[in-house]
């Protein structure tokens, strides 16, 4: 696992992910977390993907998954993903909830972040629907969707413009409203003999299967898509 330029001490890893220094130890004897890199006196350095796996378990927890299914869901993971990878998979276990939505300070807002935000950035984040300035247009409180935060601060350092960014907004907006609508449809059709609480109790297990199953579909479509753009060039 390579620390992509940033090497963190424990405290301070947990810091970032806002987790006791225990609890980093706990997920590390677990196997939840790869071991740090030693540096120098043997002291151990944790990278970017650290963080972002670290991240990643929180969320899960947080969604109610045991520690053993937290172990069963990492597993079959990849065993070579990317910070962005992760802060993907971090962003599809986010989208079960019904609302990750805080309101937080700047300064709260930046040290989530990882990083300082100037305006710039934060008007790309606000094209990508992560943040949100609540009350006054020059006033420091925003509101965060907390699941796409680190997902949306790594596509600051991709190369896009503003105006990119938000007609990448409106295209993913449109197909996925008109996916939804027809796996909604789909779905409404195939329970439509059950009882109410068996319906509700199928969508609630179904949804994050189905948000699962789009993010599979779409990577491999993308990756298609940008084999043979990338073929026509070569």
């Amino acid at each position: 696992m390579t620390t992509e330029t940033e090497a963190l001490t424990i405290d301070e890893l947990a810091a970032r992910a806002g987790v006791t220094v225990r609890t980093v130890r706990f997920y590390g004897t677990k196997g939840l977390l790869p071991p740090p890199v030693l540096g120098p006196r043997r002291v151990g350095r944790y990278g970017r993907e650290h963080l972002a796996r670290l991240e990643l378990i929180e969320e899960l927890q947080s969604r109610g998954m045991t520690l053993a299914a937290i172990e069963r869901y990492l597993a079959q993971l990849p065993p070579d993903l990317s910070v962005r990878d992760l802060a993907v998979q971090r962003a599809v276990v986010a989208s079960w909830a019904p609302n990750t939505v805080e309101t937080v300070s700047r300064a709260e807002l930046e040290r989530r972040a990882g990083r300082a935000l100037g305006e710039e950035e934060l008007k790309r984040l606000a094209a990508m629907d992560v943040v949100e300035r609540a009350g006054e247009p020059d006033g420091d409180l925003f509101k965060v969707d907390a699941g796409l935060l680190r997902l949306g601060v790594e596509l600051l350092d991709v190369p896009l413009s503003h105006e990119s960014v938000l007609a990448a907004r409106a295209v993913l907006t449109e197909h996925s409203r008109a996916a939804a609508r027809e796996l909604s449809r789909l779905l409404r059709d195939a329970v439509a003999d059950k009882d109410p609480h068996d319906r509700r109790s199928l969508s609630a297990r179904m949804h994050p299967l189905v948000v699962q199953a789009l993010l599979t579909t779409f990577q491999r479509s993308l990756k298609e898509e940008l084999r043979e753009w990338l073929d026509e060039d070569g």
